[in-house]
């Protein structure tokens, strides 16, 4: 039975029947009652955490339970530590595109739901329209993006590959889309194998709650959605359909913020012990005001709760990427992004067909999933990641030269992604500064250049992107490391 086929059905058969769950909701619900701060405890996990090992669920619990003052500092000091040792300063920048926002789904969260019906307008891109779309996003300077798509009979596999293949096809005087991500529906193992073949990166799909009971009050039961076990085995099907980058994530607030961190620990055992290889990336968004969201719904999760869980899966699951997305304030995301954060969206505009209209700083939220927090243009947050010392990074080498999977743990696990990723991310960054920036933010970009250039210990590997930033300035582009 293929996507399009279910999408039509009633479901009045399993869609999972030969899933596993591998979420215990009465272990997790144990461990966050019966775990309490423990300085010996956590000072061991801390020690365990610099040496970048994975934590347990035990372990995880035991860092969620911090109250103290102290402790939390310990804990956002050892996920700087430990985001710095693995990533080094570098923040990979991507762009959120939404194909469509037709849905047959009603999750009671969501500005897109089928009940809504009038109340939000509907837009599918058409290909010239995502053509517009694309080449205002390389105008920009964006070399990443994540295409988002509802769960609709329209959004087959195949419309899938043919939205991925326009986005690799379109090209605006030197901007070109180097590495296009899927954020869609669960699909069979068919369906992920066609999605896979246009060559994409990574494959999101996002648990939204791992705690079974609100996953049901939230997702009505007669929706495809509604099928806890066949969205929570999406990522099984992903791997054997030979798809090796995987990113998952759920929506905080619809229930305890703490057992949803034990839930994406535990997606990621699962995935790291059955398949080798653990989530590319994890994302964390929180539930933002949405086209009919009813506010007493929900467990809302406060600032001080958003930074101890971005350090917790830091330390948690210490190789993979941590995304915080533009539904969080220009403020938090300024606090946040030292503990872990390894990948941010800028210039985000949700209503679909909004990347090609004059930009007047408008949000309307009959015509987006929900509000951004972040609006700033993509110059804007360049030059406050530079201001952070952060290094601004474009990279795509490693998904493009083979180093995914497995093979991008073999690099990363003894530290030597380091040696790629630096190089990589100041030669992206460089043809922004080229291409697209202020004048400022040229100014600010180049000297944040030169005094990454002279960090550089291996003498040898620093002549070498000398030598290709010189080629750069020359007009070359795509300077793989």
């Amino acid at each position: 039975m293929n996507n399009a086929t279910r999408n039509n059905i009633k479901l009045d058969m399993s869609l999972s029947d030969n899933a596993v769950d591998f979420i215990d909701d009465d272990r997790l619900t144990y461990l966050i009652e019966n775990t309490e701060e423990n300085e010996a405890e956590i000072e061991r996990i801390f020690e365990k955490s610099k040496s970048k090992q994975a934590l347990t669920l035990e372990e995880t619990a035991s860092l969620l339970a911090i109250r103290s003052k102290e402790g939390l500092e310990r804990l956002y000091e050892t996920a700087r530590e430990v985001k710095r040792s693995i990533y080094g300063n570098r923040i990979v920048l991507f762009a959120p595109l939404y194909i469509g926002n037709s849905c047959v789904n009603n999750c009671k969260y969501c500005g897109f739901r089928a009940s809504l019906g009038n109340k939000t307008i509907r837009k599918t891109l058409n290909h010239q329209e995502l053509v517009d779309e694309i080449t205002s996003l390389e105008n920009e300077g964006h070399k990443r993006l994540i295409l988002v798509f509802g769960e609709h009979p329209k959004y087959t596999p195949e419309f899938i590959a043919e939205c991925v293949k326009t986005c690799y096809e379109t090209k605006s005087g030197n901007g070109e889309i180097r590495r296009v991500n899927i954020n869609a529906a669960p699909l069979d193992i068919e369906g992920f194998r066609k999605v896979k073949e246009a060559g994409i990166g990574t494959f999101q799909v996002f648990q939204e709650t791992y705690h079974k009971a609100t996953y049901r009050k939230f997702h009505p039961e007669n929706d495809i959605k509604g099928d806890y076990m066949w969205r929570l085995n999406a990522m099984d099907r992903a791997f054997q359909a030979g798809c090796d980058d995987m990113g998952i994530g759920a929506l905080f607030g619809l229930y305890d913020w703490r057992f949803e961190v034990l839930g994406l620990v535990s997606h990621a055992i699962h995935l790291q012990k059955t398949y080798g290889v653990g989530p590319h990336t994890i994302s964390f968004p929180r539930i933002q005001p949405a086209n009919g969201l009813d506010r007493k719904d929900f467990h809302f999760v406060s600032d001080e709760e958003f930074k101890q869980l971005v350090a917790v899966l830091r330390l948690a699951v210490p190789y993979t990427g941590l995304i915080m997305t533009a539904r969080e304030s220009e403020a938090i995301r300024n606090e946040v992004m030292e503990f872990g954060v390894s990948q941010i969206d800028a210039g985000t505009r949700l209503e679909i067909g909004a990347y090609s209209k004059e930009k007047d700083g408008s949000q309307d939220i009959s015509r987006e999933q929900f509000m951004v927090g972040d609006t700033r243009e993509l110059d804007s947050v360049i030059r406050w990641l530079m201001n952070k010392d952060f290094i601004p990074s474009f990279c795509t080498s490693c998904y493009r030269l083979g180093r995914t999977g497995e093979h991008f743990m073999e690099f990363a696990i003894p530290g030597f992604i380091g040696n790629f990723c630096t190089p990589n991310a100041i030669l992206t960054l460089a043809e922004y500064l080229e291409d697209y920036a202020s004048e400022e933010t040229r100014k600010d970009g180049y000297a944040l250049i030169e005094r990454e250039l002279e960090k550089m210990k291996d003498s040898s590997r620093r002549d070498a992107v000398k030598v290709k930033l010189s080629k750069i300035r020359e007009g070359k582009r795509d300077m793989l490391y």
